[in-house]
């Protein structure tokens, strides 16, 4: 049997109630995630539920086409994110691995591709 532990994420960022600064969403410290390289991301909501987890060669420009692309998964939801949990994972099948285990353990809401449960 494979054991897998969900990795500690190296970046978290929470969305402010009234930033200052410029935002997307509400979420002003982007520059914290790193620009060239690759791992997966979660999105939680206020009450710590998981919305949805995606990987990336690069983490920082995924993370933000979420928040502006108008074919994400996440684009009727964009408001409901209040948590960036971010872990740099450089391997392309560990993150493939990672992102699936995650999908189907913590069961992340707005995720179709991946689901084994039903």
């Amino acid at each position: 049997m494979i054991n897998i532990t969900v990795p500690t994420p190296d970046v978290i960022i929470t969305k402010q109630a009234d930033p200052q600064l410029s935002h997307i969403y509400g979420f002003t410290d982007f520059h914290l995630i790193t620009r060239e390289k690759g791992g997966i991301f979660m999105f939680y909501n206020a009450d710590d539920e998981l919305l949805f987890v995606g990987k990336a060669r690069k983490l920082r420009p995924r993370i933000k086409k979420h928040f502006e692309d108008t074919v994400s998964p996440m684009k009727s939801h964009r408001e409901e994110v209040t948590t960036i949990e971010v872990c740099v994972i450089e391997d392309p099948v560990d993150r493939e691995i990672y992102e699936t285990y995650i999908i189907n353990t913590m069961r992340a809401k707005y995720n179709a591709d991946k689901v084994l449960y039903k």
